[in-house]
């Protein structure tokens, strides 16, 4: 059995579902792209071919083995993106939570079948109809849960909105006892440095009081005040629209003071050099060009 257990961002890792990109089918078309830096490199013709997002996934999946993180993999699915595993489930305290995501995506979820059969069913939960989520959304954090979302009517007018006021206020619902703070963030179907696809896109809590935020991402001032307010400014580290294109806010916390980041992201892992972090440095840059990143590859089960 899998006894989950996640109350954050960055206490140290045990146990994570890392995606796959075996099998994960040709380029896709235009018309079937659900994100505008897919769509942008389809056109360009510089879509991320398998091999290359594989031999990536696989030097991440080392360094998590390195530090002990037991790493589980979806089983493959034929011609079907498996590579960012965070959406499609997430745990907050002792449950999965299995939301209701993209039709075209739902499939995914059977790729992680046999990890769920191991977790006992009074420890998962699955989101009502109507009740629409992703867990690039979804941010645990102290006694919060940090959410983005779309209310209407942007959320039927983009694709690129993932979570809805109805999957807000199941939440709130569900973990009572915690303050669920929602976020609305800024869309676009169409350019990608314009769109805060989710949450972990444009910020993300590292250690116990530093954070990356790109603060265009959010749609109301007021949001992006109450994050550097909860923080403190002298701990969040900016980035602007170029850095979140490149995804500079979606690296991933093994522990309090190990963070993985793409190497070439040079100013930022200067910073949390800077502010006492060992930063384990590897190539990801492939995988990016389908609007993701490290925290999007990952979907943790168990941290201390």
């Amino acid at each position: 059995m899998i006894d989950v257990h996640v109350t954050d961002e960055t206490s140290p890792l045990k146990a994570v579902i890392l995606g796959i990109a075996d099998e994960m089918g040709g380029i896709p078309s235009l018309e079937e792209a659900y994100d505008p830096k897919s769509k942008m490199h389809i056109k360009a013709g510089s879509y991320p071919e398998e091999h290359a997002v594989s031999a990536e996934m696989e030097g991440f999946a080392e360094v998590l083995k390195k530090h002990g993180v037991e790493v589980y993999r979806p089983h493959i699915l034929k011609d079907y993106n498996q590579v960012f595993s965070r959406d499609i489930g997430f745990v907050i305290d002792e449950t999965f939570v299995r939301p209701r995501i993209l039709e075209n995506r739902e499939k995914e979820i059977q790729g992680i079948d046999y990890i769920l059969e191991k977790i006992p069913l009074k420890n998962q939960l699955e989101a009502p109809k109507g009740a629409r989520m992703e867990g690039g959304d979804i941010m645990p954090w102290d006694d919060h849960i940090f959410v983005g979302y779309s209310k209407q009517p942007d959320f039927d007018k983009y694709i690129v909105s993932r979570t809805n006021e109805a999957g807000l206020a199941f939440l709130a619902d569900s973990f009572p006892s915690r303050t669920v703070k929602g976020f609305e963030l800024k869309k676009s179907d169409d350019d990608p440095y314009l769109n805060a696809l989710l949450l972990d896109c444009i910020f993300q809590p590292v250690c116990i009081d530093k954070a990356i935020i790109h603060k265009d991402g959010f749609k109301n001032r007021e949001d992006y005040d109450f994050m550097v307010d909860y923080f403190g400014s002298a701990n969040v580290f900016e980035i602007d629209s170029q850095e979140m294109y490149s995804m500079f806010s979606n690296v991933f916390s093994i522990s309090p003071e190990i963070v993985v980041s793409e190497k070439s992201f040079t100013r930022l892992n200067n910073q949390l050099r800077d502010w006492g972090f060992r930063v384990e440095e590897i190539t990801y840059s492939e995988t990016a060009k389908m609007e993701g990143l490290l925290r999007c590859s990952t979907l943790p089960l168990i941290r201390e």
